[in-house]
C-alpha cells in the first residue's frame, strides 16, 4: 500500500509500505476512506516528539471501513463505517475503568500512552491501518453523518472539549479567551457554549482566523500582536481577566499570555502541545489562587459529542476547508503548514 512516511525531522515521503495486519485477536484492519493532518503532525516534523522514529506512518485521525477482524473482537464487523479514535484504549485496565484512556496501560508501542497512532505505531495517513483494542477505540458513524464531520471527532473536537473547556471548568456565564484560533482554538470556541460561556474572547495574530472566529462562536477578538492586546482583553472583564484561559498554540509565549490575562481565582488550560519549556511566574501567580490544568485527551467524550453531530448541534464539517485525495497528500501538508497563506483550517483527504 501507500503511505506518508516520516524519515526524520524534516522529511516525508508517500511510498509503498508493506500491507498492515492483524496481530493481535483484538485488531481490526481498516481501509482508509478520510483522513486529516493535525498540528501534532506539524510538531513531529519538526523533532518536538522526539518517540515518532524514522519509518514511521504518520496520522492519528480518520474515518474508514472495516475489511477485516480479529478473533477476539465483539462489537465491530466487516463493513462497518467507523471514526478512528486519536486514542486507544484496552478497556481492561486500571486508567480505562477509569475513563482515562489517554494513559492506558496495554503493552501497545508503550505503556501508560493512549496516544500510539502515527507516534509509537503507524497511523492514518496511509490506505489501510492496523486498530488495535478495535471495541474501544473505533466508533460506528450513524446514517447522514458525513466522513468531513465525522473525521473531525478523531482528534480536534474531543481534544477541545475535554482538555480546553471541560479541565478549565467552563461555567455558565463564563467569560473565556481561547489564544490562538486555529482549528484546536476554534473547536474550543465552538464547544464552550456547551457549558453556557457567555462571552468569548478569541486572541489570535491572523485577521483571517479572526474573522473565522466569530463564526464558530467568538463574540469578541483581540490581535494578539497589537501592543495593547492585554488592556484590551482586560478592559472586557471589568480590568480583572477572564475566567478562563484557554492556550491553543504549543508555544512558552502563548501560555505565558494566559496566565496575564485570568483573574484571581481563575483557571488556565494548556491545551497546545509544547515543545519546549515555558516560564511560570510564581512570584506573580503564588497570590492569585490560579489553578493551572493540561494533559492529552482520552476521548470519553467522542460519544456524547458525536450524537451533537448526528444531531446537527455541533457543525464539525466546517473545519474541513481544503479537499485532496491521498496522492496529494504532499499537497496537502504544504496547504496545512502555509494556513497563514492558504487560509486552511483542517485538510480533508479522502482516498
Amino acid at each position: 500500500m501507500k503511505a506518508l512516511v516520516y524519515h526524520g525531522p524534516g522529511n516525508k515521503a508517500w511510498e509503498d509500505v508493506p500491507d498492515p495486519r492483524i496481530l493481535q485477536p483484538t485488531d481490526v484492519i481498516l481501509q482508509i476512506d478520510t483522513t486529516t493532518i493535525c498540528g501534532t503532525d506539524l510538531h513531529i516534523l519538526k523533532g518536538d516528539v522526539p518517540a515518532v522514529t524514522e519509518g514511521r506512518i504518520l496520522g492519528h485521525e480518520g474515518v474508514g471501513t472495516v475489511i477485516e477482524v480479529g478473533a477476539a473482537v465483539r462489537t465491530i464487523a466487516i463493513g462497518d463505517r467507523v471514526i478512528i479514535s486519536c486514542i486507544s484504549a484496552c478497556g481492561a485496565c486500571s486508567y480505562c475503568h477509569a475513563g482515562l484512556y489517554a494513559h492506558c496501560l496495554a503493552d501497545e508501542g508503550a505503556s501508560g500512552i493512549g496516544w500510539i497512532f502515527g507516534h509509537l505505531i503507524d497511523g492514518t495517513q496511509a490506505e489501510y491501518v492496523r486498530v488495535p483494542f478495535a471495541d474501544n477505540s473505533l466508533y460506528r458513524v450513524p446514517d447522514g453523518v458525513q466522513d468531513e464531520a465525522a473525521v473531525m471527532l478523531s482528534d480536534i473536537i474531543p481534544t477541545s472539549f475535554e482538555i480546553g473547556v471541560r479541565y478549565g471548568q467552563v461555567k455558565p456565564g463564563d467569560t473565556i479567551a481561547v489564544v490562538g484560533s486555529g482549528p484546536i482554538g476554534l473547536a474550543a470556541m465552538m464547544t464552550s457554549h456547551l457549558y453556557g460561556a457567555a462571552r468569548v474572547i478569541a486572541l489570535d495574530l491572523d485577521a483571517n482566523r479572526l474573522d473565522q472566529a466569530r463564526s464558530f462562536g467568538a463574540t469578541d477578538t483581540v490581535d494578539s500582536g497589537a501592543p495593547d492586546w492585554k488592556e484590551q482583553v482586560l478592559a472586557m472583564t471589568d480590568g480583572l481577566g477572564v475566567d478562563v484561559a484557554i492556550e491553543a498554540v504549543g508555544i512558552p509565549a502563548t501560555f505565558e499570555a494566559c496566565t496575564q490575562i485570568v483573574r484571581p481565582g481563575g483557571r488556565v488550560a494548556n491545551v497546545g502541545v509544547h515543545g519546549a519549556p515555558a516560564q511560570l511566574a510564581l512570584d506573580e501567580l503564588w497570590i492569585k489562587d490560579i489553578a493551572i490544568t493540561m494533559g492529552l485527551v482520552s476521548t470519553n467524550s467522542t460519544p456524547m459529542l458525536l450524537r451533537l453531530v448526528a444531531q446537527h448541534r455541533l457543525a464539525a464539517e466546517k473545519f474541513g476547508t481544503h479537499h485532496f485525495t491521498l496522492d496529494q497528500i504532499l499537497d496537502a501538508y504544504e496547504t496545512f503548514g502555509n494556513a497563514a497563506e492558504t487560509k486552511a483550517l483542517k485538510v480533508v483527504i479522502r482516498r
